[in-house]
């Protein structure tokens, strides 16, 4: 019989590893990471840098984000966590999304500056979303881990005119 200490271990590693996920765990970090830098920013961003991994984007490539319609892609992912996400969620951020909050997703790919770019850490789970809206950003990091975000920031008044544009 283990003793009261070593059981606690085990249970508090279990409430590490055994999170609730909608669908692959993949997009839905991404999806995470993106509603979680949403919400810091305060307002649906006009532009998106997500830098991620290889193992990110290998694992997401073709599969099917949950609550989409069928949608895949990073670019879908990190869409469907600013459109429709609650990040108090964590891995089941999208779960909640109705028929009108997905119908949002499309205008959103199809309105805001998206870029992808694998990541160059040494880590073969890293998400990183930066948002942008008007002089205003935010960034997340996740690393690790579905839902180890270690940084989180809002940058008010910001010296770039658009992430995708040089001066």
């Amino acid at each position: 019989m283990l003793n009261e200490e070593i059981s606690k271990v085990y249970i508090d590693i279990l409430k590490e590893e055994l999170v609730p996920a909608m669908g692959c765990t993949e997009p839905v970090a991404v999806a995470f990471a993106g509603a979680l830098a949403r919400k810091t920013l305060g307002k649906q961003p006009e532009a998106v840098r997500l830098t991620v991994s290889g193992n990110i984007i290998k694992n997401v490539k073709s599969v099917i984000v949950p609550h989409t319609g069928g949608r895949r892609e990073l670019h879908t992912a990190v869409a469907a966590g600013i459109c429709c996400g609650n990040p108090d969620r964590k891995l089941e951020v999208i779960s909640e999304a109705d028929d009108e909050q997905i119908g949002l997703i499309d205008k959103f790919l199809d309105s805001a500056e998206i870029s992808v770019a694998k990541s160059d850490a040494n880590n073969s789970f890293d998400i990183q979303v930066a948002v942008y809206e008007g002089n205003n950003s935010a960034y997340v990091r996740i690393i690790g881990n579905h839902t180890n975000v270690v940084y989180i920031k809002k940058t008010m008044k910001c010296c770039l005119i658009s992430p995708f544009r040089m001066m």
